[in-house]
């Protein structure tokens, strides 16, 4: 599911009876035009595998000693149903916010300029929960060339990825080319993040597709794009993208080479770790299990995380399954414990020098602001702080990093509070209503 709408939905989860909050996360590519027909002819790398029950391990080194409560500091409000966060890279300072209904705002020096970034609200289906536009990547020499990339459902309701440029300091929807545009068969499950890696390839997360336990096998099908993620070459000369050639399924039949790694139900947020290349995927669970993915840097791909014959290290709709060359998540919990995750970032900012390393997250029928460590050989998860109805986390251009309020509209830097705090009440997580063996979308 995602998190969008009218009333936001949680990403990857279908979505239960929240309140409005979840963001909509919205790119579900399927087998579409993004075409692998001029795919280099090279011997592709063999995917990695894991041995079920040896997680990987982060290549960064977190710190040690005991972690800091955190604590939300308002920034802005005023905001529209916000579905990520990010920075242009180009030593501006500014923030640019997502909105969900079509637009990308703009943050200086802590004040939202009246004018959007970009307004494409024209182009966008934002009336499904998981509907919207969802995702946002500046390229990595954007101060050269002007270059961003969106994602976003289209009013026909594909899911489009699109490329824009600037003209006088703002986005210029005349210099669109979109790149993809994939029928979505359901209105949830889109994935909808885009980040760039160290390699400079864009990244992309589609959803499974949608409906309740991916009906039509698309986690598991290396010849759709649903369900996946997605590394391209935007780079190209000619055409909408390249494939890398070093892609993991580049020349193999019955797998489209885009695809960076599969198995996955609803990648809403994934994120990079600007220190060591760590790529971290938080993806939402069906109906027990939420789980946090971790890809090594130095990876080749090809990457099978489980969906949907697991959910996160279970066997899902099973008593007994195949597990072979699986990948299983370094960290996960019950639905006792939450509802949908929220990826976060691992925290390389200066701010707080004892989180270095300690990857952030939430869930967000639970809003406990959890930070995720290696300590002795064993993923542990400690709680820092409340952190209620976050749709997105994002990064500054110094690593520090920010969450994104859907229902209330507002973002908040996180930040160690001058006193501690008695922790607050927290409530256990929401039961959620069923629908076709999801959960039920947020109510407006």
């Amino acid at each position: 599911m995602s998190h969008l709408s009218p009333s936001f939905t949680r990403f990857s989860r279908s979505f239960w009876a929240l309140p409005i909050p979840a963001v909509l996360v919205f790119l579900a590519m399927i087998a579409s035009d993004c075409s692998g027909d001029d795919t280099p002819a090279v011997t592709p790398t063999p995917p990695s595998t894991a041995t079920p029950g040896t997680p990987p391990a982060a290549t960064g080194t977190p710190s040690s000693g005991a972690l800091p409560k955190l604590a939300l500091q308002q920034v802005v409000g005023g905001l529209t149903r916000p579905t990520f966060v990010t920075h242009a890279g180009d030593g501006s300072g500014r923030l640019f916010v997502v909105e969900k209904p079509g637009r990308i705002r703009t943050v200086r020096n802590g004040v939202l300029e009246p004018e959007p970034f970009l307004d494409i609200t024209g182009l966008v289906l934002a009336t499904g929960n998981e509907q919207g536009l969802l995702g946002l990547a500046f390229h990595p020499r954007f101060a050269e060339n002007g270059r961003f990339f969106v994602t976003y459902t289209g009013k026909d309701g594909t899911n489009s990825l699109a490329e824009y440029g600037v003209t006088g300091g703002k986005g210029d929807p005349s210099k669109a080319k979109v790149l993809f545009a994939i029928p979505d068969k359901y209105p949830n499950h889109n994935g909808g993040m885009l980040a760039f890696g160290r390699d400079g390839y864009l990244y992309v997360s589609t959803g499974d597709g949608g409906s309740g336990g991916d009906p039509d096998g698309n986690g598991q099908n290396r010849n759709v794009l649903l369900g996946k993620i997605l590394r391209l070459d935007v780079n190209a000369a000619q055409g909408a993208y390249a494939i890398p050639a070093s892609n993991p399924f580049v020349g193999q039949s019955g797998a489209r080479p885009e695809i960076w790694a599969y198995g996955l139900r609803n990648p809403w947020r994934f994120s990079f770790d600007r220190a060591t290349g760590d790529l971290w995927i938080a993806d939402v669970g069906q109906n027990q299990y939420e789980e946090v993915n971790l890809q090594p840097a130095g990876n080749v791909g090809g990457e099978n995380y489980g969906w949907d014959v697991m959910e996160a290290s279970h066997c899902y709709g099973a008593s007994t399954c195949d597990q072979s060359g699986k990948v299983l998540p370094i960290h996960e919990y019950a639905h006792s414990l939450g509802c949908s995750i929220t990826g976060g970032y691992v925290y390389r900012g200066a701010a707080i020098p004892a989180l270095a390393g300690a990857y952030l997250y939430t869930d967000y029928c639970r809003g406990d602001l959890i930070a995720l460590r290696e300590q002795g050989g064993r993923w542990q998860a400690e709680t820092l702080g409340r952190a209620e109805s976050v749709s997105s986390f994002g990064e500054d251009e110094a690593g520090g990093i920010y969450v994104a309020r859907g229902s209330a509209g507002t973002l908040s830097p996180i930040v160690a509070p001058r006193r501690s705090a008695a922790p607050p009440h927290r409530p256990p997580a929401r039961r959620r209503e069923t629908l076709d063996d999801d959960p039920v979308y947020p109510r407006p």
